[in-house]
């Protein structure tokens, strides 16, 4: 899903993503193979680690960027401005993005939107460490980075899905989530001590460099032997295609239309609603950046859960796990305390997760591989469209009718939308499947550790 955070993500993601039986493509010491589970193959490890690293210069990236707004004389209001200038690309081109990464070698589309995101960063930090950039200068690199942004996430959820075996999918997906999370929840840290330090350019030409390393390590990515894919229609074409795969498909559709309102919700309660509750209930910032920790320290908790259980009805499991959601609001309503609030968005965040990976576990094992980046697409469109609508009327709903109304009203949404999916009987009966089955538009070349049957040639 997108970016709860998907996905998306919370939006996440966002809304926004898995290996193969390892394969050994030349000789390497007993010892490293020895070392390592049979699931993670090359592929996986250089995708986790690339992954990893650009989420550590990313997460502080985004602390940098605000800072480095204000710091040039900026308003709050200009703030949001070079935040939506990120997001808009990124609704606009993830569809195309996603027909892109289906028709092109997918890491060749990884390694390009690394870069364009290189470079804009690094502009980025030039500028700032320059003297005083100017408001549209830093709102035209921002959507060009929201716009590499967009090209780069269908082709690397399509990746991520395509590198996986069935039997291990879930540990591989759970173990890869705790990676991301943890190098998101450092990479904040990190990011906002180092721009207290030395300045938001400095923390800007890090995350431009972790780009370019992230890059290098997807450039290696082993695509030796794997079928050419078909030649097919046009654009139009392969869009038509990806969205008559998400509709023929009821839990899908039911699932990225429950997300698209609830990351819209879940985020105008983060961004707005919690700030201001803290600030006048609470005792100031720090007790919200303790719950915001806490909800990331359980997801990390709650992909440590996923490398243990592996649930038979995978959608009935991960949507059971989505009305914790509906917590947070609830508690900012009350409001809470601030040791009761932490202690939910933990919970939260393990629930969260749990859902994160069983998703991506049935896109695994139910999508055609050849169409995995199309249906990301989508996926990830739901998650982030509606967000900045909800951030822009988060103030306006308060004043009309109530802060805590809001909270109550956001919480009954998530509630109500759960519910209602709970009642498409693809969500209660999809089941995990212990070993891999074929499904229409996969190849063999998965078990073999192949990324994707589409790419032709190595990197």
């Amino acid at each position: 899903m997108g970016e709860v955070p998907g996905t998306g993500r919370a939006p996440g993601a966002g809304l926004p993503a898995p290996y193969a039986v390892h394969r050994r493509t030349r000789p390497g010491p007993p010892a490293l193979v020895s070392a390592r589970p049979a699931w993670a193959g090359r592929n996986y490890l250089l995708l986790t680690g690339a992954t990893v690293i650009a989420n550590l210069g990313n997460s502080g990236a985004l602390i940098a960027t605000a800072f480095a707004v204000l710091a040039a004389g900026g308003t709050t209001t200009d703030v949001g401005l070079v935040a939506a200038a990120r997001t808009v690309p990124l609704v606009l081109f993830l569809l195309i993005g996603g027909a892109v990464a289906d028709r092109l070698p997918r890491h060749r589309v990884m390694v390009a939107a690394n870069a364009l995101n290189c470079v804009s960063q690094g502009v980025f930090a030039l500028l700032v460490l320059a003297g005083e950039p100017r408001l549209w200068q830093m709102a035209l690199l921002a959507a060009l980075g929201g716009t590499g942004q967009a090209f780069f996430e269908p082709a690397s959820e399509g990746m991520m899905l395509a590198s996986v075996s069935g039997a291990q999918a879930g540990r591989a997906f759970a173990v890869f989530r705790m990676g991301v999370n943890g190098a998101t929840i450092g990479g904040a840290a990190l990011g906002g001590a180092l721009v207290a330090a030395v300045g938001p350019g400095w923390v800007l030409a890090v995350d431009s460099a972790s780009f370019a390393l992230a890059a290098a390590l997807r450039a290696f990515l082993d695509v030796s032997g794997v079928p050419r894919r078909a030649a097919g229609g046009g654009m139009l074409h392969d869009l038509r295609e990806g969205w008559r795969e998400v509709v023929s498909r009821p839990w899908l559709w039911a699932v990225v239309l429950q997300f698209s309102l609830v990351n819209a919700v879940v985020a105008a309660a983060e961004a707005v609603y919690g700030p201001l509750v803290a600030a006048q209930y609470l005792g100031g910032p720090e007790p919200w950046g303790l719950a915001l920790a806490a909800f990331g320290a359980g997801t990390a908790g709650g992909a440590l859960v996923m490398t243990r259980l592996t649930p038979h009805r995978l959608l009935l499991t991960g949507s059971l796990c989505v009305f914790p959601l509906a917590l947070p609001s609830a508690a900012l309503a009350v409001p809470l305390p601030t040791a009761g609030l932490t202690v939910i968005m933990f919970g939260t965040g393990v629930a969260i997760e749990i859902f994160a990976v069983t998703w991506m576990m049935a896109l695994h094992q139910e999508i055609p591989e050849d169409k995995f980046s199309r249906v990301s697409a989508y996926d990830w469109l739901g998650s982030v469209a509606m967000v900045p609508v909800a951030t822009a009327l988060a103030g306006p709903v308060q004043d009309l009718i109530g802060r805590r109304a809001a909270l109550w009203g956001a919480s009954a949404l998530i509630v109500l939308l759960t519910a209602g999916v709970l009642g498409i009987p693809g969500v209660r009966q999809l089941t995990r499947r212990p070993k891999t089955e074929p499904v229409a538009g996969r190849t063999d070349s998965r078990a073999a550790g192949a990324p994707d049957p589409q790419m032709s040639g190595a990197p």
